[in-house]
């Protein structure tokens, strides 16, 4: 077997040019050998005072699509068990305050992708970015640029779901920024087995649809059946082949975003369903918060009653379940083809989840449950960690590039919390901000405010998450909170001005 690449291979793209990449690795101890002399030559040139250049990581990009933090074991849940997702915690970072920077799909990747918030690109539907950014680089096409092969399996941009599933398409992905890239067709609602639509249908008469729809079907058949098999199959395929140099893969998965949709195997730990708990139900929880802060899918307007709220939580369980299970497939690729020690792995969510909280379901709104999202860092030779920081999507992109040795382009918006990697007591942001189609967010450490419009003019909302974690008690309307609500307009007025002053020419 050739000899691999060790953790100090080198990042930039000069790198190239050098002895070792022009004939390559691959060629094993005879082709060292045989160009001995030239290695000694050019090697012994170089200055011996010259820095130690960074180690060229592999990057395994791991993402779900509409996971809330808190259903993961590794976050405390004591009913969805999520081992492998777990055991990926236990050697790496894991962050408790990581936000989003969209709350639903298509701005929130948009974002970290490219590395400007969402009203510094425009991207707040499900369009690319890439007529907002030109021809500056992508996260993924930063690494391609310097050397890396880069894929993705499945959705990592914006795709639709079920519907870009079914049909198998590309959605609002970036050509530019891939290497090679797979799509991972499954059939979504309309696979066999036991299905029930439980959005809209009170009277139990609907069949199962499609659409963005709360559906739960427990499938027949196993894992390759459904599109997650599928991507952990090919993501597991493609680390063994591209073992030899440096690769950049992006592994999305959709689950557990509706329909909620497993092998039936994965449902039996939440069977009955009438065993579920629903989060606690507060009399007038709606009462004092503005109109705009009332979520597109509620208990009511969905007409589920507890037996189907029940049933939507099992439902949910089951899919983290199975997206657990095929994360597990590919860490362990990872372990087989020994590149543990080289490959940086991070595994995340594109936004948050209501799971009945305020009656609340599903994404979009900015309290805590659908801004929130889980961030587990992995880097070599790092401890495993608890980081409380606020941090952001965002900041992906430069934190990776840099642990990788690549230049980190100053137009980024994100920051490089590279430091809170090795020191995770640290702090780097004094607020993390977030937006959907109608609001903003600034979450700092003792206080989340919201403000519906630009100017507020929709309404505000501020919470003390030190007495009020769960965003009971809105405070902005009460007279003796002024102060507070005053300097959060101002703050969040300086926040958008710096966020549209950019590169992009969109101000």
């Amino acid at each position: 077997m050739p000899n691999k690449l060790p953790p100090s291979r080198l990042s930039h793209a000069s790198d190239s040019q050098t002895p070792l990449a022009r004939w390559g690795w691959s060629r094993g101890l005879s082709g060292l050998f045989s160009v001995g002399v030239l290695l000694v030559c050019e090697l012994s040139s170089a200055s011996a005072d010259a820095p130690e250049k960074e180690p060229r990581y592999n990057v395994l990009f791991i993402i779900s699509d509409d996971l809330t933090s808190t259903a993961l074991s590794c976050y405390g849940n004591t009913v969805c068990s999520t081992p492998n997702i777990d055991r990926l915690a236990a050697k790496g970072t894991r962050f408790t305050r990581a936000y989003c920077q969209g709350t639903y799909c298509g701005p929130s990747r948009a974002s970290f992708l490219t590395g400007y918030y969402p009203h510094a690109t425009g991207v707040l539907g499900y369009n690319s970015p890439r007529d907002a950014i030109g021809d500056r680089s992508t996260w993924p096409q930063h690494f391609k640029n310097h050397g890396y092969y880069t894929a993705r399996v499945s959705k990592i941009f914006h795709m639709g779901v079920p519907g870009g599933i079914e049909a198998g398409t590309d959605g609002s992905d970036d050509p530019a920024s891939w290497t090679e890239r797979f799509n991972s067709p499954g059939p979504e609602w309309k696979a066999p087995g036991d299905g029930e639509t439980l959005e809209g249908n009170p009277d139990g008469k609907k069949p199962v649809v499609g659409g963005n729809t709360f559906v739960v079907v427990e499938a027949d058949g196993d894992d390759l059946v459904h599109s997650d098999g599928k991507t952990a199959a090919k993501a597991c395929e493609l680390i063994e082949q591209h073992r030899e140099k440096p690769f950049f893969l992006g592994v999305g998965f959709v689950r557990p975003h509706v329909p909620f949709v497993a092998p039936r195997s994965y449902y039996e730990p939440f069977l009955p369903y009438s065993s579920m708990s629903l989060p606690e139900k507060i009399a007038g929880d709606w009462d004092d918060i503005p109109r705009a802060g009332i979520n597109y899918k509620t208990s009511t307007n969905m007409k589920m009653d507890v037996r189907r709220q029940k049933k939507a939580v099992g439902g949910y369980y089951a899919s983290v379940a199975f997206v657990d299970a095929q994360v597990g497939k590919v860490l362990n690729a990872l372990e087989k083809a020994g590149l543990e020690d080289e490959t940086i792995v991070i595994f995340t969510s594109d936004h948050g989840y209501h799971l009945g909280e305020h009656d609340f379901w599903a994404k979009v709104s900015l309290h805590e449950e659908s801004a929130l999202v889980p961030l587990i860092v992995r880097v070599p030779g790092q401890e495993p960690a608890v980081c409380r920081s606020l941090v952001e999507l965002i900041d992906l992109y430069p934190t990776v590039a840099s642990l990788c040795g690549l230049d980190v382009p100053e137009r980024l918006q994100g920051q490089n919390i590279r430091s809170l990697l090795e020191d995770p007591t640290a702090s780097i942001r004094d607020a993390a901000f977030c937006v959907n189609g109608r609001g903003f967010l600034l979450r700092e450490d003792r206080w989340a405010y919201i403000q519906y419009g630009e100017q507020a003019e929709n309404g505000m909302e501020l919470f003390d998450m030190r007495k009020d974690p769960q965003q009971y008690t809105n405070l902005a309307g009460k007279p003796e909170y002024q102060p507070v609500v005053e300097a959060f307009h101002q703050k969040m007025a300086a926040k958008l001005e710096a966020v549209r002053a950019n590169d992009l020419g969109r101000n």
